[in-house]
């Protein structure tokens, strides 16, 4: 799973996210598997849009390769008040944005497909620390902090 200190810039991501597109009502970060990364997502059940995110991207991904389309890249589903819109973020991971019916498309896009590029460096960056974690480093043994009294032993006189 992403640790937590990524999860917490996932997050932050999605909140700048939201900050740029005023008429973005929410944001998820999810895992292609449907669990939830990070969200910001009020009134919205954040489980269940990230498991139905799964389950539409499935569809998607079969979809692009059937037609010969490609590597799955976008999905933008549109409702009678709004927009869902899913882009793929990094190997693993999955960005869901939920916006409201007035919204530009196009800068919805924009704005998307920039984040789920940042979103999946972090959770890219983070899964493959967690698989090739960094060897301890080598410590060299203590050092003396004085130096020991070493007098050579006096001859008698």
């Amino acid at each position: 799973m992403v640790p937590e200190a990524e999860v917490r810039d996932v997050l932050a991501e999605l909140l700048r996210l939201r900050a740029r597109v005023p008429l973005l009502s929410g944001a998820l970060a999810a895992s292609t598997d449907g669990l939830v990364l990070a969200h910001d997502t009020p009134g919205v059940e954040a489980e269940g849009v990230a498991a139905l995110t799964a389950a539409a991207l499935g569809v998607s991904v079969r979809m692009t390769d059937a037609t010969g389309r490609g590597a799955f890249r976008e999905l933008l589903v549109r409702g009678g008040s709004g927009y869902i819109a899913t882009y793929a973020a990094g190997s693993s991971a999955v960005l869901t944005l939920l916006a409201e019916d007035r919204i530009n498309v196009g800068r919805l896009h924009l704005e998307g497909r920039r984040a789920g590029t940042r979103i999946g460096e972090l959770v890219d960056a983070a899964l493959v620390r967690a698989e090739h974690p960094a060897p301890a480093a080598r410590t060299a043994p203590p050092r003396p902090t004085a130096a020991p009294d070493r007098t050579l032993p006096q001859r008698p006189t």
